[in-house]
């Protein structure tokens, strides 16, 4: 029997959190946590596998560790983690001989987990900090480093954003088994159309304007991409720099954002049962708060290209922030859109941002929200 619970995977500063509802999504409860008092970076559903969850977990003591559950959330197990990254190129190696192997660095966070394409079940995808992508091929037993891009010629010019040098975002193209999207903290985005042998930046045109040179090949702080699930060659972006779209696979990116208050933020999501539309939670530059004095969700249509707001600011008045996996939205029609802040408040519109609540339940500091279900 098709499970039809609703399930918001909430990863935190102290644990991992999971809160069902209904189809309705009106009444929420919690209904289990994971590795309490434990930084949890992500928490993701595997909809190839109903009831497999996982969750990046990255502890003080113990380090980083990848646990999955086959019960939506019930029962957790550790499974296969990565524990090096490899890189030939930072820094160089000291005795000149090419024979020697290339240096390995402990995994310092496990950042972002992704499911493979639908057409590869058990291929799963792990973005790493220090800068590095991974592929499991066996649901997580064993993994390989994805050297097309951990070892990418450009390397040399990336450097750590203000969260580490981090590959926190991975995007895989549903109608194109071999197109996917990396997004790396300080690199930019790469892009790959062969499985992840070849690697290219996919950079043009957006602006790093923390740096000397304003529209590098590499250097971009990107924060997050989203793709739209009905135009999967239209992407869309948050940076440091800006909000952006393409219209050609990250091609060429035009900056929508300016038009707002702020640009900057951290968040992006699509929902599938609105193409042409994207939900950004633009903040106070350095400040990295919400504008207006209160919590809005802003959303970009990119047929009619303007914006809107989703809320008052004055029905959620205060200060709040949000990490760059805070924002998600699930499968549904309407779509459900779920933000998590910074202090802990989890927001709900069961209806594309007609009406907005906040689940009766205080939070740590809030790394991730991701969408489980229905089935």
């Amino acid at each position: 029997m098709a499970d039809k619970k609703v399930r918001i995977l909430v990863g935190t500063r102290k644990g991992g959190y999971i809160v069902e509802s209904d189809r309705a999504r009106k009444k929420w409860k919690l209904a289990s946590k994971i590795q309490e008092g434990t930084d949890i970076f992500h928490m993701i559903a595997d909809p190839r596998h109903p009831g497999d969850l996982y969750a990046c977990v990255n502890s003080w003591l113990w380090g980083p560790i990848l646990y999955r559950s086959r019960d939506y959330g019930k029962k957790w197990s550790e499974i296969g983690t990565p524990m090096m990254a490899s890189t030939k190129t930072r820094p160089p190696r000291f005795d000149g001989n090419p024979d020697t192997p290339a240096p390995t660095y402990a995994v310092a966070n496990l950042w972002h987990l992704e499911p493979g394409h639908e057409s590869e079940p058990n291929t799963l995808f792990l973005g790493l900090d220090p800068y590095s992508l991974h592929r499991s091929d066996d649901l997580g037993t064993s993994w390989e480093p994805v050297s097309g891009l951990n070892d990418h010629p450009t390397k040399s010019k990336w450097n750590p954003g203000n969260g580490g040098p981090c590959l926190h975002t991975i995007v895989i193209d549903p109608t194109r088994r071999s197109r996917m999207y990396a997004g790396i903290s300080a690199a930019g985005l790469f892009r790959t159309e062969d499985g992840g042998l070849n690697w290219v930046p996919a950079n043009h045109g957006v602006e790093t304007p923390f740096q000397p040179v304003k529209f590098p090949e590499v250097g971009q702080c990107v924060h997050k991409v989203a793709l739209d699930a009905a135009r999967p060659d239209v992407l869309y972006r948050q940076d440091h720099g800006g909000i952006y779209v393409s219209h050609d696979a990250g091609e060429r990116w035009e900056r929508i954002g300016k038009s707002l208050d702020d640009d900057f933020g951290f968040v992006v999501a699509t929902a599938k049962s609105l193409p042409g539309r994207a939900f950004f939670v633009p903040l106070r530059g350095e400040a990295r708060l919400t504008s207006r004095g209160g919590f809005q969700v802003y959303q970009w249509n990119d047929s009619s290209k303007k914006w809107s707001t989703l809320m008052p600011s004055s029905r959620f008045p205060g200060d709040f922030g949000t990490h760059r996996e805070g924002l998600a939205c699930d499968s549904l029609d309407p779509a459900g859109i779920y933000v998590g802040t910074t202090t802990g408040q989890l927001f709900v519109s069961p209806n594309a941002g007609k009406s907005w609540d906040q689940v009766p339940f205080q939070f740590p500091t809030i790394h991730s929200v991701s969408v489980a279900g229905p089935a």
